[in-house]
């Protein structure tokens, strides 16, 4: 599956962060998750993100993918601003730009698999035929060539998950977002889909931001960031 160019998009870099903060008001105080965090992330690369649960993780990727805002610090993301998009732009270019993957598939259960895989596509604008020729493609590229014409309740918990990842590479993003992308699923399939995500990431050129609490499958991926006290270093 090739990729189209990318005019607006920088060569190399996915992901620019600088000195994000993400604080909340609660009571008469403020809650302060993380501050003056930096990051970047290059295609083709792999980024793990490990920490206790409360960290703030979650918050840092719903950050990156714009489903969230930063209370101070600048998000790029193949060399635009999210954030000074409107919703609506928002929307759009995360559809076109970005993936995601989270610990529960949130396939839609009255659906096939193709049916499913296609919605992004479809919401982009792509027609019908365009749209199921691109599912077909990602969902063999995933293993599922066999797989198509099921719903999400005949399917094993791998294979969900698999038709997830497979939603995510449909519009071929320059990123995909993932949150736990394992933590449901026993240990066998789990390293099967990390197996995947390597194997797609060498194969595409996407890069990945996993959050993750399993650190050797962390370690497996390539570089780990730990996010703990508000501040995100790097695992050695």
């Amino acid at each position: 599956m090739n990729k189209p160019d990318r005019a607006t998009a920088p060569q190399n870099r996915v992901i620019e962060c600088e000195r994000l903060t993400r604080s909340y008001n609660e009571g008469p105080g403020k809650l302060t998750i993380f501050s003056d965090i930096s990051l970047q992330v290059d295609a083709g690369e792999t980024v793990a993100i490990v920490g206790s649960s409360g960290a703030g993780k979650t918050t840092l990727l719903n950050l990156l993918g714009g489903l969230d805002k930063p209370s101070s610090g600048q998000i790029t993301i193949c060399g635009q601003d999210i954030h000074r998009m409107n919703e609506g732009g928002r929307a759009r270019f995360r559809n076109r730009y970005l993936g995601f993957v989270y610990q529960f598939h949130h396939l839609l259960p009255e659906f096939t698999a193709r049916e499913n895989v296609m919605m992004p596509c479809v919401l982009g604008g792509l027609s019908t035929k365009e749209a199921g020729r691109r599912a077909d493609d990602i969902l063999s590229e995933v293993g599922l060539q066999a797989r198509l014409d099921h719903k999400p309740g005949e399917l094993s918990g791998g294979e969900r998950q698999r038709v997830a990842i497979a939603r995510a590479l449909v519009n071929r993003p320059e990123c995909v977002l993932m949150d736990e992308p394992t933590g449901n699923l026993d240990d066998s399939t789990g390293d099967s889909v990390f197996r995947l995500i390597e194997s797609l990431r060498d194969q595409l050129g996407i890069a990945f931001v996993v959050v993750t609490h399993d650190m050797t499958m962390a370690r497996s991926l390539g570089r780990v960031l730990r996010l703990e006290h508000g501040q995100l270093v790097r695992e050695t």
